[in-house]
């Protein structure tokens, strides 16, 4: 089973960090408003990076890395990962 650290960007947005076994779910889960607390409060959120990780433990330690980072360095993540995949569509 894969696992997966991601960042969803609120309404506000701000930036969320997580990980989960199945990201659209969990964004479905987020907007639902039976994700994470702080997503309740600043939804709707849009799944902004997904990063596939080998295990559980890795994901919770990368979640715990990123929400480490100063904002700009996640916005720099985020923004990476979608001029990749600029250039592969």
């Amino acid at each position: 089973m894969p696992f997966y650290c991601y960042i969803v960007q609120c309404s506000d947005d701000s930036y969320y960090t997580g990980w989960t076994t199945d990201p659209p779910r969990r964004e479905k889960q987020h907007n639902a408003g039976t994700g994470a607390r702080y997503t309740r409060m600043h939804r709707p959120v849009k799944m902004v990076y997904i990063e596939e990780q080998a295990d559980r433990v890795s994901a919770m330690k990368r979640e715990l890395a990123i929400k480490a980072m100063p904002r700009a360095k996640k916005a720099r993540l985020v923004a990476s990962q979608q001029q990749e995949a600029n250039l592969i569509t």
